[in-house]
């Protein structure tokens, strides 16, 4: 259990499940300053790009792991999206962040995960990884799927 200090100098224990929801929490919020850092002008273009992957994959009603795969179907919620929302946050710049957090502390608004051609995008992973496999099939055997 991680340990908090309150006004009172009293040691608070958090249990796990209290700070996996607080963290959350923080990225939901932190994605809709992504989406305000990706509008912003000063943002750089590999910001942007990873920045609108991140975004688009949130919001594609497609996963790139189904969930009803058993373990690797959350794997995606667990590890790729925080990944992705880290690294876009690390290539944003200090005052572009500062800037774009104020913007959606007054400016709310809620992002939806309905977004059909977000979900091209996942279409268009899935298939190249199809065609990936395929062709290093047929490279290495003489017939695929042998």
């Amino acid at each position: 259990m991680k340990l908090l200090i309150n006004e009172d100098e009293k040691v608070i224990k958090l249990p796990l499940i209290k700070r996996i929801k607080a963290k959350v929490k923080r990225m939901k919020q932190d994605v809709l300053v992504l989406y305000y850092a990706y509008q912003h002008p000063q943002t750089p273009l590999s910001a942007k790009l990873i920045i609108g992957l991140t975004i688009g994959y949130l919001l594609s009603p497609i996963d790139l792991i189904p969930d009803f795969i058993p373990v690797l179907g959350l794997l995606d919620d667990l590890i790729i999206v925080p990944l992705l929302i880290v690294l876009s946050i690390k290539l944003i710049p200090d005052e572009v962040w500062l800037a774009s957090r104020k913007r959606a502390e007054e400016e709310p608004i809620a992002l939806k995960k309905s977004k059909w051609w977000f979900a091209v995008g996942i279409v268009i992973i899935w298939i190249l990884i199809l065609w990936g496999i395929y062709a290093i099939s047929t490279l290495y055997f003489k017939s695929p799927f042998i």
